[in-house]
């Protein structure tokens, strides 16, 4: 039987991507082994929304090149698909596939073990215009369920290189994602994360269907779901009827995030972003109207070219006044081959790390707010793995429907299933529980543990 290793660099679409791949793997008989350990094949899905991303896609390729020499080593993914001359050039690497056409890769393998002659698979991004069916009905990690909804972006913004990794916007047929949710369902799964390039686009490229339609048809036909998660929504994608639908749903979760990158209006003109700071905030409390309680997490790019300090001060202030429950913040990094790598006015180094400092202390603090509105209420979680800092403790962790990270005491059973749990003591980024019964699946109580 042959083996082949897979790693990941970059975001949940790469490993949801991954587990596709392994999918046509394991059709063919492979076994699956550790990154470390030799295989006969080894798969790298590489990043490069970075100049960093591409760095360690080029150190994880020299890894499994040393690891067994006389493997097949494939490279797929953004940085496959942007820089394939770049991976070709490394010596050692015998199949290069960008970001369409994994269903051939095994074809790729076996041609290449007859042949000996490296290929080079990678074909202009730009022109496809289907969205590319790769079917994952389960995952190794047995809690949250990813399922891919679209691909590519038509954005371009500027500091962004990743329509040029993945094309332009498709989105998959709806009747394949309710199909492929069911078989996650009923593969156990209790929560579907919708994912995506840019998943609040899903639709604009069809006639007649978007993504409030597509809500509204996985919690119609969808039998034992219990949770609808979007992994990420634009500000402009949050129509009226998203809003709508979400405010009704039983199953969509009370946790959105919602990319900022800047809180200024004129540095997003600069990021050639599709809103303004008024819209964002006008929609923000459409949101919070309709779905009280809600969590709203973010992405911010701090340092961006020409980012005085009261434009920065601008994105704390927005931030701030707005309670974002928790942000990922990241100083802006050069990305070769964008346009905002070409600006004038690049931000010292030391400014960015000062500025990516006093957000993070910002969304701290935040985040212990937003937690502790909820000290003493009971709410839904899914316990996913042991509390990593004290394993023997019998406690495990676990995300609230509104994304609180919950650590309470359960058992290896409860993994996966749906648990009412009581929040002791709110806090970042734990929360400390206290278990309080599983739900089975028709949502009433299987077992009860008496408070204490």
């Amino acid at each position: 039987m042959s083996s082949v290793a897979f790693h990941t660099l970059g975001c949940k679409v790469n490993h949801y991507e991954t587990e596709a791949i392994w999918q046509l793997f394991k059709q063919q008989g492979y076994e699956r082994v550790d990154f470390e350990a030799i295989a006969d094949v080894y798969v790298i899905n590489t990043c490069t929304v970075t100049n960093t991303g591409d760095k360690k896609s080029r150190q994880v390729i020299r890894r499994a090149i040393r690891s067994n020499p006389d493997a097949v080593i494939c490279v797929t993914g953004c940085y496959a698909q942007t820089s394939p001359a770049e991976i070709m050039a490394i010596p050692g690497v015998d199949i290069v596939v960008g970001t369409q056409d994994r269903s051939k890769m095994l074809d790729y393998i076996n041609h290449y073990q007859k042949e000996r002659q490296p290929i080079n698979a990678v074909g202009n991004i730009m022109k496809s215009r289907v969205y590319e069916e790769l079917d994952v009905p389960a995952f190794t990690d047995r809690t949250r369920a990813s399922l891919k909804i679209q691909e590519g972006c038509n954005n371009f913004c500027t500091f962004c290189i990743i329509p040029w990794a993945r094309g332009l916007m498709r989105s998959r047929d709806p009747q394949e994602v309710i199909k492929q949710a069911q078989q996650l369902v009923d593969a156990g799964y209790k929560e579907i994360v919708l994912t995506g390039i840019h998943t609040g686009g899903y639709g604009e490229d069809m006639k007649d269907y978007n993504l409030a339609a597509l809500l509204r048809d996985l919690e119609a036909h969808v039998k034992g779901l219990k949770r609808i998660r979007i992994s990420s929504i634009e500000a402009s994608q949050i129509t009226d009827e998203v809003i709508e639908v979400i405010s009704q749903s039983q199953l969509v979760v009370r946790h959105l995030h919602i990319p900022l990158q800047s809180g200024s209006d004129t540095v997003l003109k600069r990021m050639r972003r599709k809103y303004r700071m008024e819209f964002f905030a006008e929609r923000l409390e459409r949101l919070k109207e309709a779905l009280p309680g809600l969590a709203v997490t973010s992405d911010i790019i701090v340092g961006f070219p020409g980012e005085t300090e009261a434009e920065f001060k601008e994105t704390y202030d927005f931030v701030k006044a707005h309670q974002f429950s928790e942000l990922h913040v990241f100083p802006y990094s050069k990305r070769t081959g964008t346009p905002a790598a070409r600006m004038k006015d690049q931000i010292d180094e030391e400014v960015k790390n000062e500025r990516v400092h006093r957000l993070i202390e910002l969304s701290d603090q935040l985040a212990k707010q937003y937690a502790s509105r909820f000290e003493n209420d009971v709410l839904e979680v899914i316990p996913e793995e042991p509390f990593k800092d004290d394993p023997k403790s019998g406690l495990y962790v676990g995300y609230s429907d509104n994304y609180l990270k919950i650590v309470f005491p359960a058992t290896e059973e409860m993994v996966g299933k749906l648990v009412k749990v009581k929040i002791l003591k709110a806090g970042y980024p734990y929360n400390e529980g206290q278990f309080v019964r599983v739900l089975d699946d028709t949502g009433e109580n299987e077992q009860t543990r008496t408070a204490i």
